[in-house]
């Protein structure tokens, strides 16, 4: 737990260093945040702030992973090996949240970014590619149930719920990276959690990966904090959410992420009761606007008071989820 510890405190340093110059960078090719008209009034405010800050993620994340893990490429140790699956995870989903960042501040559809087709079509692309190498090359195809001694063998039934946990977290962080400190402050504490699980199974590199990770968003929130002057983009987003349903389908606990990250649980369904009762009803809402943090915002709620309170909820959710781990 020490390595893992003083490898966070590294990830966080090697990536605040470079937070103003690449803030810096991302203003002098006018990489600004496209604020879409149809939100709350108040995020108008934000129009031009930098994004794709999940570079300063990304690149201290991978670096040093990599770096530490280069003995394994060559095949010396199986747990070495594994956590290459959750950089790889990391990269491609990066990348495709980076097309989706480009197209929306410099491309033709400016303001949208790929269409939902497009960007749901490269997600489940990746996610079966992950699944098949999960189940076929690291041989984990089970689940973990709490006060269950044994964990249950799911055989071919693993790969489509694997491919749903890793799609299915990957768009609920999106979703939540809509105010300043939320989505990078719940991913961290998520992290945290996975990376305590890990460590208690004996999967150093997996812990070391994750407090890794928790290091380097914690960067990201020094310049992210209200009021953010680098936002994190869907390069960021979408790569932090399938990272974190691959570390926990790798810890087996994959069944306990809706209560370690409830509060991405309750954005992405807010969503999806609001389409559903818009259609059922016939242009009826449900919430005054989804996701939810937008309901609080209008709601009167300060954008500050939404993220701590959202903070607060999600370490307890955190707390539990590592106690019924230890179950």
């Amino acid at each position: 737990m020490a390595y893992s510890l003083t490898l966070g405190t590294i990830s966080f340093f090697l990536a605040v260093i470079w937070g103003d110059p690449l803030i810096h960078l991302l203003k002098e090719y006018h990489i600004g945040k496209v604020i879409r008209i149809e939100g709350p009034e108040r995020h108008q405010t934000k129009m031009g702030t930098p994004t794709m800050g999940g570079l300063m993620i990304l690149l201290p994340v991978l670096t040093i992973t990599i770096v530490l893990n280069l003995a394994n490429l060559w095949g010396m140790t199986l747990i070495g090996r594994s956590v290459l699956v959750p950089v790889f995870t990391m990269a491609t989903y990066g990348l495709l949240g980076a097309v989706d960042d480009w197209e929306g501040v410099r491309g033709p559809r400016r303001g949208l970014g790929l269409t939902a087709k497009q960007k749901m079509a490269g997600q489940l692309v990746l996610a079966l590619i992950i699944a098949l190498v999960l189940m076929f090359r690291l041989d984990i195809h089970s689940i973990a149930l709490p006060t269950v001694p044994q964990k249950i063998d799911l055989s071919y039934w693993y790969i489509p719920i694997a491919m749903f946990i890793i799609v299915g977290s990957s768009n609920a962080i999106n979703l939540t990276d809509g105010l300043d400190g939320l989505a990078g402050s719940l991913a961290s504490v998520s992290f945290a959690s996975y990376g305590v699980i890990a460590y208690l199974q004996g999967q150093v590199w997996l812990a070391a990966f994750c407090f890794t990770v928790v290091g380097a968003i914690m960067a990201f929130l020094w310049f992210n904090a209200y009021p953010a002057d680098l936002f994190m983009g869907d390069l960021g987003s979408l790569s932090l959410g399938a990272t974190l349903g691959v570390v926990a389908l790798m810890t087996g606990q994959w069944v306990l992420l809706p209560v370690i990250a409830l509060p991405f649980v309750a954005e992405a369904v807010s969503v999806m009761l609001q389409v559903g009762y818009f259609k059922l009803t016939g242009g009826k809402r449900l919430f005054k606007m989804t996701p939810i943090h937008h309901h609080f915002e209008l709601l009167g709620w300060e954008e500050t008071q939404i993220t701590q309170r959202f903070w607060l909820i999600g370490t307890l959710c955190a707390m539990l989820g590592v106690a019924l781990a230890l179950l």
